[in-house]
């Protein structure tokens, strides 16, 4: 499976929402974001699956900076053998045409048996989680892995859907629904959370408290973030430093 990382470069501020509803800063924010994309990079190559970044161009950032896949790249050392890796540009207006597009691509010009699309802020997933998925499109046409708030981690694709608006919330449910009407199978993988949410986070930071304390494999590169930021889940449920 051809496993698609849509990324952005940190000053891009894809977390930067989070300093609105978490105690993180815009400096925490692009630090977390830096280090759930090495963690989901670092599933991808530790798994069967082939890694593409598919980055953002530099004229849709709205901040002036390097070529993005150059800072991505660079982000990136480290975590494994960059020669195995697949950089792209993203093309289309939307999120849902960018994904589309890609995917569409992939299955119908390359001849991709099955292609996911994995969020870059998943820092909780496994290599399993994803080779799980490969192993379930074989059974089914889409394989979907929900966040828990009614999105998706993953969505992995053996063929093409009607992309238009189907990332819109709640992602899961739509993403499932078209799939369903043109008679494709559909398939769930485990559950995964992802940073981008302060509800997100709030599961992910107490998962890696829970695995740590369990001796269980953690997303390193996350939970050194968590840990410098002294970011923890208190005794109301809410997020405190």
């Amino acid at each position: 499976m051809i496993v698609v990382v849509p990324a952005a470069p940190p000053r891009a501020g894809p977390l930067d929402s989070l300093t609105e509803r978490t105690p993180l800063s815009t400096a925490d924010a692009r630090r977390l974001y830096e280090a759930a994309l090495r963690d989901v990079c670092r599933a991808v190559l530790d798994s069967g699956g082939e890694l593409l970044v598919n980055h953002r161009d530099g004229e849709t950032l709205p901040e002036a900076g390097e070529d993005p896949e150059g800072e991505l790249r660079e982000l990136l050392e480290g975590v494994g053998s960059l020669d195995d890796v697949r950089f792209e540009r993203q093309v289309g207006s939307t999120r849902a045409a960018r994904v589309g597009n890609t995917v569409t691509h992939l299955l119908e010009r390359e001849d991709a048996r099955s292609v996911g699309v994995l969020e870059p802020t998943a820092s909780l997933v496994t290599r399993s989680d994803v080779d799980g998925a490969a192993m379930s499109t074989r059974r089914n046409d889409l394989v979907l892995g929900a966040t828990g708030e009614g999105g998706v981690f993953l969505a992995c694709f053996v063929e093409p859907i009607e992309f238009d608006g189907a990332y819109r919330p709640p992602a899961l449910a739509t993403l499932a629904e078209r799939a369903a009407a043109a008679g494709r199978r559909v398939g769930l993988a485990p559950r995964v959370p992802t940073v981008a949410s302060p509800a997100g986070l709030r599961a992910t930071v107490a998962e890696i408290g829970a695995r740590e304390a369990a001796g269980l494999p953690i997303p390193e590169a996350t939970a050194s973030v968590v840990t410098d930021v002294g970011l923890s889940v208190g005794p109301d449920g809410e997020l405190a430093i």
